[in-house]
């Protein structure tokens, strides 16, 4: 019976998993990425800050001398990116569980550095540095955590998985990590041409820290 009470135990992994009640945190970050790649992407130059591999691919286009692209832009959003993932990996022996609030917070935390250089007009290095490491602090808990199909940024695997065996339980779980996703991006996208990319990183700001809330009062720090 306290198995059907546990709604993200049910829905999300049918199958079972250890952190199965932390899969709606991580969508909301998921949705979170969509809302930062929307602003890095249409304000900071063509560049990602969640999506490595668009990066990755960016570069090279750059380097090919692709027009509208920059090699420096991208490299340094993939530096500042790595950063942040070594910086959320150095706690390597503590449960993931337990480090998943700190680092979330910690990623609010580089949001409202980059907020606070936009509406300074420090200019965009000084904002996509900040959420690119954001991303790398995200991405490290999220690794280490290991929840299948819920990795918050990359999707293609998700969508192999999905095309591939659409009838396994796991089919639900992949379908709403692409639809939040893109839903993320979209919301990001009408806010940054309407309100402006300020309201979008502040939304972003409120959403993380909402997470690292209820991650933090709701006792999985120490759980697993």
């Amino acid at each position: 019976m306290s198995g059907r009470r546990c709604g993200p135990r049910a829905w999300l992994f049918p199958e079972g998993h250890p952190q199965a009640r932390l899969g709606p945190l991580l969508l909301a970050l998921t949705f979170a990425s969509g809302l930062v790649d929307a602003v890095s992407f249409l304000g900071l130059g063509q560049v990602f800050v969640a999506n490595m591999t668009g990066n990755v691919v960016f570069l090279g286009f750059a380097l090919a001398g692709a027009g509208g692209l920059s090699a420096a832009g991208s490299a340094t959003a993939l530096a500042s990116f790595l950063g942040g993932a070594v910086a959320g990996g150095r706690w390597r022996s503590a449960r993931p569980v337990r480090l998943f609030a700190p680092l979330v917070a910690g990623q609010a935390a580089l949001v409202g550095v980059a907020l606070a250089a936009l509406t300074a007009g420090l200019g965009r290095y000084a904002v996509l540095v900040p959420l690119a490491a954001g991303m790398g602090l995200q991405n490290a808990v999220v690794h280490r955590l290991a929840l299948p199909d819920l990795t918050t940024t990359v999707v293609t695997r998700t969508l192999t998985g999905l095309a591939a065996d659409p009838w396994r339980p796991a089919g639900a779980r992949r379908g709403l990590s692409v639809a939040v996703l893109a839903c993320g991006a979209l919301a990001g996208a009408l806010l940054h041409s309407g309100a402006g990319p300020s309201w979008v990183l502040g939304l972003v700001l409120v959403l993380l820290a909402a997470v690292a809330a209820v991650a933090g009062r709701s006792g999985w720090r120490s759980a697993g």
